[in-house]
Parts: C-alpha cells; structure tokens; sequence
C-alpha cells in the first residue's frame, strides 16, 4: 500500500502550494470541522494539479473508490494499481514528449518567419530578438544582477507571465535564468527594450514549467531598467 500511496502522491503532485491555489472566495456548505475542511481542499488540489498538467480523469469514479474503499472494499489489488499507474505515467511521458515534438517544431517555423522581418536580428545560438527602443547606458555581463521589468508569452500571444501586470519589476544574477535571457539581455544597453524570441533549446527544453507547455518557443518583451541596482 506504501507504493501505492508514494505512485498516487507523485501522479497528483499534491502540496501545501496546490491547495492554496485556486482560492476564489466562494463558501462552502457543510464543513462542519478541519477534517471536512481538509478534505475538499485535497479534492480541489487533486483536480487542480490534474488539470494543470493536462490530464483527463472521471472525478465520478474517483468519488466511487473513495467512498467503496471507506467501506472496505477494494476492486483491485495493489500489483493492479501499481500496474495501471506505471501504464499511466508511461502514457502521460509519451503524450508530453508528443506535445513536445510539435512545439518545438512550430517555435521553429515561428522564428523562420521572424528571418522576414528586417528589424529582427538573430544569433548563432538561435535567439531571435529585435530593439524596441534604444537605451543609453551600459551593458551587462553575465555575472551582473539586473533589474528588469517583462512581460512573457507564448508564440500564439497567450501570456504566461508579466512584471508588468503586476506592477513590480524584478532583480536577478544574469547567470541564474534561462540561456535566452543570461545570452539575450547582455546584448541590451541599460534603459533598452527588447523583444526576445527565445527557442525551446535556450528555454526551459521538453520540460513543463507551469504554465509554459513543454518544447515551447519563449516571447519576451524586456526592458531593462537597472544593472547591478543597490538593494
């Protein structure tokens, strides 16, 4: 039962984040103490983090083996479960490595297209990027921290992203982020906004970083306010 509990907490991803995660004030009726309390927020984080990576359950049969398991009684043994779960990670691995197959190549023709525009420049590396207004100061170096202000999106314009929405700019070691930012930002004078069409490989590669799907080709509109600003 141990393996099973561990194959159950892996496939949800289930923490003290994920059950704070979609707080939108509604009130719920009949939790009469913490333990019904604690229990729809285990509900609500098992579906959320189901929904965040993309995967598709029968909440209904889950009901259905909670409330026979409390009575005892369980269909399927634990070699059976580990089994299904094996086949369901391997599914989910494949289904993503899919997905990321095609972001790659549509982050790909994204930026051929971008080759079009006289105003874009690229890079040996493959970073795509294009000045939006020229700055005055200095540019960093790999081992600066800067301070910065961005907005990111995906290439079909969905934004995942925004110091700019949030009213707040952002201070960072250049050498602690993705390739694409650390390669593209020391090409900017300090006070410059760029655009930077960032490639899959000098991103967050095949990896599903929230809500940046895996393979995806990276859109970010930076200025660059500061390098090295005092804390």
């Amino acid at each position: 039962m141990k393996k099973i509990m561990m194959a159950a907490v892996l496939l949800t991803g289930i923490c003290a984040a994920s059950v704070c995660c979609a707080q939108n004030g509604k009130k719920v009726k009949g939790l009469k103490n913490l333990t019904d309390s604690v229990s729809y927020a285990l509900g609500q984080a098992m579906y959320t983090e189901w929904q965040r990576q993309g995967v598709s359950f029968n909440c209904e049969k889950v009901s259905e083996a909670l409330l026979a398991a409390e009575k005892g009684e369980f269909a399927f043994s634990e070699e059976t479960i580990n089994n299904l779960m094996q086949r369901f990670q391997a599914k989910l691995e494949g289904d993503r490595q899919a997905q990321a197959e095609k972001n790659k190549a549509d982050g790909k023709a994204f930026i051929e297209k971008m080759r079009n525009n006289k105003s874009v420049y690229m890079t040996e590396s493959g970073l795509a990027y294009q000045c939006k207004k020229k700055g005055n100061g200095k540019k960093p170096t790999a081992t600066d921290k800067v301070k910065v202000h961005y907005t990111g999106k995906l290439i079909d314009g969905t934004v995942f992203d925004s110091s700019v929405e949030r009213g707040e700019p952002i201070t960072f070691p250049l050498n602690a982020v993705i390739a694409g930012w650390t390669e593209g930002l020391q090409l900017m004078d300090e006070g410059s906004r760029y655009i930077l069409y960032i490639p899959s490989n000098l991103g967050y590669g095949d990896q599903t970083m929230g809500t940046i799907p895996a393979g995806s080709t990276l859109v970010f509109e930076v200025e660059l306010l500061e390098i090295n600003p005092q804390e």
